[in-house]
């Protein structure tokens, strides 16, 4: 039938019954041509039964047989009519041997032929009628209908029920032909839709993952158009051994696993591959770049449900993904390299800048952890005169200042091996056990000696609950980072210890008096109340002019000491000057503050050998004073040390 060029309009459904009950003008033009005719059986009939349908009850078409005949003298179709007429088998026939029905297409006009003129005994007793039944719009006989009436029947108005028999025919026919017209277009613009709409897509798609410069979203891009377009079927990525994907949907490319050799061979090809099993279609489609391949796509999908207009698209698709996927790897890898550079350069820099090793040690395992996509990052110093590593910096707070033996872990491996160690799969290849790894829950692990001048300070440890999470070029990059932190961590600590001297006492260990007056005025603007001992070793110069000043040493030492085990961790102690030692304790009572200054001189009456004894001055400060300052506590604190002298010594007074 001859398709429309005019514009497409929207054709309008009816909301019950789905039908399209209003057909734009276009379609309403269309009509049937000469050369549909030797094509237009089934229509005719299917329209014919449509009419049948819609004049249902009608008493006329009940009581006659009419027939439908095709100009090619063939009949099409009839209805039940009168059971007494002959049957149309009997008389079809004779209608259309120059009967009624010939009268009709020749003159293209009703015709009647009366039954005393028919061959037939049987047809005698009837009339015969027939309507030409025309195209709406080209006027050319498309049909007719005939019916048999009983002889000597009044001619107009069967003739003219006849008529309008055909008319509504035809409206049936037109609307059989309309829906059939529109149907084909439907299914062409379904189709041509369809191809669009991929084309579109495919366009959005490639778009998209070109957008893309990270790997993974390259592939939930490329696993979601599938989805999309292919909700039945069952994509499954195959990547090479060289990349791992969080996506569920995708698994390495193994030798060893069954029935593969259909991924392999594309893989080793670069080409489709495809077979059938038990009427599913399975392809596999190559994962290329233009540096190589990268895996397999394979998809498990009914075989009459993918054609190939499919296959182009996926192969389209596929090759798309390739290019985007090689393009965010290579972006991952010259990042890595850059974070590399710029890592380095960063720990270069902070070792220049920055001599405080909390700061240095916090910077460096933060770096770390966003390097090596670990899940945690420990560095751990060796502490050689206790005998123990202490982890310094973690992601993990509970695991802080925890401390190991030496000979026990990683570590112990590191620190009579010195070298680094990787470690795929804890759970299955557990060499030693580790205290670290057990509490992580880790399998994959990375770690490095700290080394300076050859020797082992430190370690540092990197980890990933998921097996073989690392490469062997994090291996290397590791071992590259660790050198300069390891740098970086012993200038630190030379830093650490200057200042510790700095701000100590080399005889006795205690804080420097410099220091401790710093500490106690940082302490008076933030709390509310804090106390002061002053302890003065009683006849200190009769000891040094009858012992030495060795022995003088060694008294300050061993009162150090007594005074160091009687304050708690939070109180600071210094020398004050000569014999004179000086205890701050932050938000202590009087009372308590006493108890404190009591056990100190009990103790150092009781320990002391040669046998000394103490005096101590006690001074309180609170936010209610009049006036709150170090020099004020202190002048108390000498009074109340003066008053003690004058009792006669080894005693407490308050100031």
């Amino acid at each position: 039938m001859v398709q429309p060029s005019v514009k497409r309009d929207s054709v309008r459904h009816h909301p019950a019954s789905g039908a399209l009950d209003e057909w734009p003008e276009w379609v309403r033009q269309q009509d049937l041509t000469e050369a549909d005719l030797p094509y237009l059986h089934k229509l005719l009939a299917d329209g014919f039964a449509d009419w049948l349908e819609e004049a249902e009850g009608f008493p006329w078409l009940s009581e006659r047989r009419i027939v439908l005949l095709h100009p090619d003298h063939t009949r099409v179709a009839a209805s039940a009519g009168d059971a007494d007429a002959p049957a149309p088998a009997d008389w079809s026939t004779e209608l259309l041997g120059g009967t009624a029905a010939s009268l009709a297409f020749s003159s293209c006009r009703p015709a009647h032929l009366r039954g005393v003129e028919h061959d037939s005994p049987s047809m005698r007793a009837y009339d015969s009628y027939a309507v030409p039944i025309f195209s709406r719009t080209t006027g050319f006989v498309i049909a007719a209908l005939a019916c048999l009436l009983p002889a000597d029947t009044p001619l107009g108005g069967e003739l003219k029920l006849l008529q309008a028999a055909a008319l509504h025919y035809r409206s049936s026919l037109y609307r059989r032909f309309e829906r059939l017209f529109v149907g084909d277009l439907i299914r062409s613009n379904r189709l041509t839709g369809r191809e669009e709409r991929r084309r579109n897509l495919l366009f959005d798609v490639m778009s998209r993952l070109h957008d893309h410069i990270d790997v993974e979203h390259v592939l939930a891009e490329a696993f979601d158009s599938l989805e999309r377009l292919f909700p039945l079927c069952r994509p499954d990525l195959y990547l090479s051994q060289d990349y791992s994907s969080t996506n569920e949907n995708v698994k390495p490319l193994a030798f060893h696993q069954q029935g593969m050799d259909l991924c392999w061979r594309a893989f080793m090809d670069g080409e489709r591959r495809e077979e059938t099993d038990g009427g599913r279609r399975i392809m596999a489609f190559p994962l290329a770049g233009k540096q190589g391949v990268y895996g397999v796509l394979r998809l498990d999908v009914e075989e009459e449900a993918f054609d190939d207009v499919d296959v182009r698209f996926v192969e389209m698709l596929t090759g798309a993904a390739g290019t985007a996927f090689e393009k965010a790897r290579l972006h991952e890898q010259a990042n890595v390299l850059i974070g590399e550079l710029r890592l380095i350069n960063e720990l270069t820099q902070r070792l220049n800048s920055s001599l405080r090793l909390s700061d240095t040690m916090q910077f460096a395992n933060a770096e770390l952890l966003h390097l090596f996509k670990a899940d945690h990052c420990f560095i751990l110093q060796l502490d050689p005169m206790k005998g123990h590593f202490t982890v310094m910096s973690s992601n993990l707070p509970a695991l802080n200042k925890e401390v190991f033996a030496t000979d026990y872990g990683f570590c112990g491996v590191m620190l009579s091996t010195k070298e680094p160690i990787i470690l795929s799969d804890y759970r299955s290849a557990t060499p030693i056990s580790s205290h670290l790894m057990e509490v992580t829950q880790s399998r994959s692990l990375l770690a490095s000696p700290l080394l300076l001048n050859g020797e082992v300070i430190g370690a540092v440890m990197v980890t990933h609950q998921q097996a073989s999470h690392f490469s062997y070029d994090n291996y290397k990059l590791l071992q590259v980072l660790s050198a300069h932190l390891g740098l970086a961590v012993s200038n630190a600590s030379l830093h650490a210890e200057v200042r510790r001297m700095v701000i100590t006492d080399n005889l006795t260990g205690l804080f420097a008096r410099h220091y401790l007056n710093e500490r106690i005025q940082r302490k008076q603007e933030r709390d509310v109340s804090g106390s002061l001992i002053v302890v003065d070793i009683d006849h200190f110069k009769k000891i040094n002019d009858t012992y030495g000043h060795q022995v003088g040493d060694a008294i300050l030492m061993q009162v150090s000491t007594i005074i160091r085990a009687a304050i708690r961790e939070s109180d600071i102690a210094a020398r004050w000057g000569g014999e004179e030692l000086a205890i701050y304790l932050p938000q202590l009572s009087l009372d308590q503050t006493l108890r404190v200054a009591e056990r100190i001189r009990n103790r150092v009456e009781a320990e002391t050998a040669p046998k000394v004894t103490v005096s101590c001055g006690v001074s309180e400060w609170t936010s209610s004073d009049d006036r709150v300052s170090v020099e004020s506590l202190f002048y108390r604190a000498d009074m109340a040390l003066y008053e003690a002298k004058h009792r006669g010594r080894n005693c407490v007074a308050i100031g």
